[in-house]
């Protein structure tokens, strides 16, 4: 019994410093800007980007400015932000900021790309703190990002959209459109 709890003790320790070393290794995110055109999208990039959507980002960089840098692998290819990507194309932009995830297998590249998209559809609101926020907020029209007033109104907007997401739709290998 004392063996097995030193081995289980050993194991845990070997996956703490493990997890510390992956820590350690991916803390120096650095923001770059870059031409758009020196950007590649990812053939295998899962999440569809409705022109609703694509519209919505467009609108949050006038409004807010590009906070959430595009990352990127080896070669400039895009793990996350085709989104933004797209956005940045047509409001005509030439700079974008990005940050580098080269450190990243190839097997971790995938895993991320899908991981990152998924996670922010993994949750809703909490309906009395998005009330509360939104009645606190009056120069901006958030029902241009799909929030409405009524918290509830919101969360139907959003079950509803499924059924447009592939009418409008761009495509995640070229960033062109699909009608």
């Amino acid at each position: 019994m004392f063996l097995f709890g030193v081995k289980i003790l050993s194991l845990t320790f070997s996956c703490f410093f493990e997890t510390m070393k992956r820590m350690k290794r991916r803390e120096n995110l650095k923001i770059e800007y870059i031409s758009i055109e020196k950007l590649n999208t990812y053939g295998g990039n899962a999440k569809i980007h409705p022109a609703e959507q694509i519209e919505q980002i467009k609108q949050s960089i006038r409004d807010f400015g590009f906070n959430d840098p595009i990352a990127v692998w080896k070669d400039n290819e895009i793990i996350e932000g085709h989104g933004r990507y797209i956005a940045c194309q047509e409001l005509g932009m030439t700079e974008v900021p990005i940050i580098r995830l080269d450190r990243l297998s190839d097997e971790e590249r995938r895993a991320y790309t899908l991981v990152h998209n998924k996670l922010t559809m993994n949750s809703g609101f909490d309906v009395d703190v998005l009330n509360r926020e939104l009645e606190m907020i009056e120069g901006v029209d958030m029902t241009i990002y799909g929030i409405s007033v009524s918290a509830e109104d919101a969360v139907r907007e959003s079950d509803s959209d499924v059924g447009h997401i592939c009418k409008n739709v761009y495509c995640p290998r070229c960033g062109k459109r699909v009608k």
